[in-house]
């Protein structure tokens, strides 16, 4: 049975059509519901990207006007905060901060800056826990005091959280005795961390958005300078996680399974946001573990009869892997023939930044200010600094 099922198997690969580069990329336009005619709406679509782009982390200020806007027809920002005082879906930086891995050196200057460009991602609640556990699995503590990083005020709200739990922004400013203004520097520097989330979305708008922070405006369009939500602990860091992990490797029963069922998570998170999965599509994900794990996982849910592996996309050397409803998603694409005559610009903060990787040409940093036009699966042209440059372009000269 088990050569029968061999044989099978290698017949079934043995089937498929491989793709372009091009015919690939108009398809992955299509199932992150970029395409104009794929667009999500309402709560449950929101929700349903959010489970796509799980683990993904981009600028904070880049989610909503450029990647959530972009998959929604008529976005609406309260959308999101919806979700996120309902329990349905969390935020924050799920991998480690480079000052928390970087070891102790002594010096008292190199703080975490907060910045709107810290990276953060939006998941949904449930799987937040498996998410963090994966970062923290390569994250080492910078020392017997990891927090020594943080300022002053940054610290002292972490210990309010730590003690009273979640706790509203004018709670923090009694138990803190600071100033407004630096217990919002001291929560943009937590959130810069990886260390907090709040219960919704509007709080982190309140931090990025400086004319709020200086409460300017007309009176009519002026939006609270804070939001209702409460503050509270994403994760916690030093003893806490380190007893987690020794806990998980003391116990040997325990380990291999967990290692498992996390492979087997990541897996599944990276067919449902690609839909096919191979090696080199993979190179701007920091979820991954490594591609000799995951390829343990892709060839048991084949033999389970639960994606299909052959060559879907030419070009690329190594095992594929698809879900059947992507590959009838190909199918369809390469028999429609002719791509879109309508010009799609996507944020180089995006998933689907995929110039140099999957399309020819050098790859584009993934900055705020950068963006790619694609049209019919390809490149037309790439915004470097917001000045609009020929695909060509020699990056390396525009950046310097």
């Amino acid at each position: 049975m088990a050569r029968i099922h061999r044989l099978t198997i290698g017949k079934l690969r043995k089937e498929v059509e491989p793709v372009t580069a091009a015919e690939f990329m108009r398809f992955l336009l299509q199932w992150q519901h970029v395409t104009p005619g794929s667009r999500l709406h309402g709560e449950a679509g929101l929700l349903a990207m959010i489970k796509q782009l799980a683990g993904f982390e981009a600028a904070a200020s880049v989610w909503e006007p450029q990647l959530l806007r972009l998959r929604l027809a008529k976005y609406e920002p309260e959308l999101l905060n919806k979700l996120c005082l309902s329990g349905a879906v969390s935020w924050g930086r799920l991998s480690p901060h480079p000052r928390f891995v970087e070891p102790t050196t002594g010096e008292r200057d190199r703080r975490i800056v907060p910045t709107s460009v810290a990276p953060i991602s939006l998941f949904p609640r449930e799987e937040g826990e498996w998410l963090m556990a994966v970062r923290d699995e390569s994250q080492t503590s910078a020392g017997p005091d990891p927090y020594s990083r943080l300022s002053s005020v940054a610290q002292a709200v972490r210990r309010v959280l730590q003690q009273r739990g979640a706790s509203f922004f004018s709670d923090l400013i009694a138990a803190t005795t600071h100033l407004p203004t630096e217990v919002e520097e001291g929560l943009w520097e937590l959130v810069a961390a990886g260390l907090v989330t709040a219960d919704g979305f509007d709080n982190l708008r309140a931090l990025i958005d400086p004319h709020r922070r200086r409460a300017e405006g007309r009176a009519r369009s002026r939006r609270p300078r804070h939001a209702a939500g409460r503050w509270s602990l994403l994760r916690p860091l030093g003893e806490s996680t380190v007893n987690r992990h020794s806990l998980v490797g003391t116990n040997s029963a325990l380990s291999p399974q967990h290692s498992v069922l996390q492979g087997e998570r990541i897996a599944r998170q990276l067919l449902r946001r690609y839909g096919v999965v191979f090696r080199d599509l993979l190179a701007r994900e920091s979820l991954i573990p490594s591609w000799r794990d995951l390829l343990v996982q892709y060839r048991r849910m084949e033999m389970a009869g639960e994606v299909r592996g052959g060559r879907f996309v030419s070009g690329f050397v190594g095992e594929q892997f698809a879900l059947p409803e992507a590959i009838e998603s190909l199918r369809a694409m390469r028999k429609s023939g002719g791509g879109l005559v309508q010009e799609i610009k996507i944020s180089a903060c995006d998933p689907l930044n995929l110039a140099g990787i999957i399309l020819p040409g050098p790859r584009i940093p993934a900055l705020t200010t950068n963006f790619l036009v694609c049209k019919d699966g390809t490149i037309a042209r790439v915004v470097v600094g917001r000045v609009a440059e020929p695909s060509g372009i020699d990056f390396a000269r525009a950046s310097g």
